[in-house]
């Protein structure tokens, strides 16, 4: 057995958190705050709170308004430019993974020349090392879905090519995160299921992904387990303060099983379908297609006893075979009720079906790579001709 590990953030996790960030050791003296267009983090106090934490650290700060719920780049450009302006020596993202993936993206282009797509691969990126190392970054989320607060990834899309390619490496992890289930007591019902599935997938495609070892199977395992057991409770109880932790946790978990395994074709595939249409949120499209994703998989034979596995996890104890995930995939979505979301709705056509494919072969094709089974071109487009609703 041979493997690396490497996780370097400092997480502080819990209830009441974001009230202990002025006691730590920040790794700046002025901060670029980045947060949603949105108005969810002022309306719910939480961005006057963090920057009474940085007063009461001595920490001065600006803030960046501009995120998208599918990051752009132009706006990252836009944001490190900011930074540069306002002498900002590093990055604190406040909400959910966009704005913490936005905060990483602008730390590393703050310090570097050229465009953010020269350090892209995949694509029409041009995979550049990038020569100077970013601000650091402090992340403070609102949200349990991305992980992003304890991996180094961060998701953006070049508008123009509608590209949507996930980077990161080494030195864009944070290195400093509050997990704290307070801030996520707001998050209304639909997006904190579509959430929860984006974090239950980052842990089952780990989980199946060909690099995934013994510490990325106990990251995974417990996040399943903890997403089983609790979000539907956080669904449709959502001031209940031990789902919401349970749920917190079991996205932080996720993230370090993408910093440790990592996704396979279904988040290519995804992200294919948001990057050509931008207002679909990334959980409900992994949600649509999950189904049919995970019933190919168990049809090649492939995976069998791990699937049981993560079926046990997920809540029933008795299976033994694989096509029970799909079984219990589907309950879950229908206790959080997900179940009947519609490709349709986001303006998504069978006739694009082809681009949607070739998007996800040339982006993120990667992925494909570390599957466990090989998918072909006729399977994908089957995985969404019978997602299509």
């Amino acid at each position: 057995m041979k493997f690396n590990y490497y996780i370097p953030t400092k997480i502080l996790f819990g209830q009441g958190q974001l009230s202990n960030l002025h006691n730590q050791r920040l790794p700046g003296k002025k901060a670029l705050i980045v947060i949603s267009s949105g108005r969810s983090v002022r309306r719910y106090g939480y961005l006057n709170r963090l920057e009474k934490e940085l007063d009461l650290a001595g920490v001065s700060h600006a803030l960046f308004d501009k995120a998208q719920p599918n990051p752009v780049e132009s706006t990252v450009m836009e944001g490190a430019r900011f930074a540069r302006k306002e002498g900002c020596d590093f990055v604190i993202g406040l909400g959910g993974g966009s704005s913490i993936d936005s905060a990483k993206a602008i730390a590393v282009m703050a310090v570097n020349d050229g465009d953010y797509w020269d350090y892209v691969s995949g694509g029409t990126g041009k995979g550049k090392p990038v020569p100077n190392d970013p601000l650091p970054v402090v992340a403070v989320t609102t949200t349990a879905g991305t992980g992003t607060e304890a991996d180094p990834w961060m998701v953006t899309t070049k508008e123009d090519t509608r590209e949507k390619i996930g980077f990161g490496y080494e030195k864009t992890f944070p290195v400093l995160s509050v997990v704290d289930p307070e801030l996520m007591m707001s998050v209304p019902a639909k997006l904190t299921a579509y959430q929860g599935f984006d974090a239950l997938f980052h842990s089952t495609e780990g989980y199946l992904n060909t690099t995934a070892f013994p510490i990325s199977d106990l990251y995974a395992l417990k996040s399943i387990e903890l997403i089983g057991k609790s979000l539907p409770t956080a669904v449709n109880h959502g001031s209940d303060k031990e789902a919401r932790s349970d749920v917190a946790l079991a996205n932080t978990l996720a993230g370090m099983v993408e910093s440790t395994s990592g996704c396979i074709s279904e988040h290519a595939i995804e992200h294919a379908m948001s990057a050509l249409h931008p207002n679909l949120p990334h959980g409900a499209g992994l949600i649509m297609i999950s189904r049919e994703y995970y019933a190919l998989i168990t049809q090649k034979g492939a995976c069998g006893e791990r699937m049981v596995r993560m079926t046990r996890a997920l809540g029933n104890a008795g299976a033994e075979q694989a096509t029970d995930f799909v079984a219990a995939l589907t309950g879950l979505q229908k206790r959080c009720g997900v179940d009947g979301l519609k490709m349709s709705d986001y303006g998504i056509r069978p006739a694009e079906f082809p681009e949607l494919l070739k998007n996800s072969r040339e982006n993120m094709g990667h992925l494909y790579s570390v599957d466990p089974i090989r998918l072909s071109d006729d399977d994908v487009i089957s995985i969404l001709q019978k997602s299509y609703r």
